[in-house]
């Protein structure tokens, strides 16, 4: 169980570097918030006059900006895939904490994270991200289980949006460290992220007993990226074992759902274009019955058949968004 408990945490680290530079994000936009605000207090001791001319030259110089930064955006890729991620991520944690106020009339509640993923999923189709999900039939809602995604970019958190309402009961696991990344460390914690210390064994144990717990009294759908962190080549990474530790400690389903390649986004090459995706949901697995002796076995066949879907998925991406890959 303690080994369980250390590869667990390394299942956990990947989804939380995106929260991480979402929060970085947020820093930022409380300090142009405050930067903002100073500079009002500054102008109410200047006249009116002087307010005036004020305002007629910061316009100008606005507007100028404005021009310049439309034509950069335009003309440049990378301009336009910083700008895109920026606002992606800027938009997200509006949507995360914007709805935090009533979260706390029912705390804990994985519904609370619905009204931030239709937003998530409306903003992502504006940048040019549109997803489609296959596979619904396969959702049984009735018992819980281990949900296993490819994991390629930050942008899979629209992925995470697109399954919380069909999941059913779902949540993450996330570092501890992001609780106290306020807001956005309330907002998850109002939706009823498990947070895990990957320092503490004993907490790591802890927390696979509550994740065991919550599948089997709860239903509830613990959504996992294996690989540990991103990849966005034609293999998926191996994968980690933490995930399946709980599947088995828990005799759960494990349910692979597969994301095509993003093949409008090339982080390398920084573009970032509009692009249509398919996510799949692909038929339980079940862990009835097998023991810590049969991971590996069942490592291997659930990685077999993401990675056949995995390749199947992006040929089709790619001929729906009429593309040539360059390899």
């Amino acid at each position: 169980m303690c080994a369980a408990g250390r590869v667990i945490a390394a299942d956990s680290s990947s989804s939380c570097s995106s929260i991480s530079v979402v929060v970085a994000f947020a820093s930022f936009g409380f300090g142009l918030l405050y930067f903002c605000n100073r500079l009002h207090r500054v102008e109410e001791t200047m006249s009116s006059e002087e307010i005036v001319n004020k305002m007629t030259t910061s316009n100008g110089e606005l507007l100028g900006l404005a021009v310049m930064a439309f034509f950069i955006i335009t003309l440049s890729t990378t301009a336009r895939y910083y700008f895109k991620f920026f606002c992606f991520i800027a938009f997200s944690v509006v949507c995360a904490v914007g709805p935090v106020p009533l979260m706390l009339f029912r705390p804990r509640d994985y519904r609370n994270a619905l009204i931030p993923a239709y937003l998530c999923i409306g903003f992502g189709k504006m940048l040019g991200a549109s997803f489609t999900v296959r596979g619904k039939e396969n959702i049984n809602r009735n018992h819980g289980g281990i949900v296993l995604m490819n994991h390629q970019s930050a942008l899979d958190l629209i992925v995470l949006a697109e399954l919380w309402p069909i999941m059913g009961r779902s949540t993450v696991v996330a570092k501890k460290e992001v609780l106290y990344m306020f807001p956005f460390g309330l907002a998850c914690w109002l939706w009823g992220t498990l947070f895990i210390d990957r320092q503490n064994r004993d907490s790591a144990k802890s927390v696979i007993n509550k994740e065991a717990k919550a599948i089997n009294e709860k239903q509830a759908k613990l959504l996992f990226f294996p690989e540990g962190t991103r990849g966005n080549g034609d293999k998926l990474l191996p994968f980690k074992k933490g995930c399946f530790h709980v599947a088995v400690e828990s005799q759960a389903f494990i349910q692979p759902v597969v994301i095509s390649k993003y093949h409008f986004l090339k982080s390398k090459a920084k573009i970032f274009n509009r692009g249509q995706n398919i996510i799949k949901i692909l038929p339980e697995v079940s862990c009835a019955g097998l023991s810590k002796d049969d991971i590996p076995a069942l490592m291997e066949r659930v990685q077999k058949m993401m990675q056949r879907e995995y390749e199947q998925l992006s040929e089709e991406s790619l001929s729906i968004n009429n593309i040539s890959e360059v390899h």
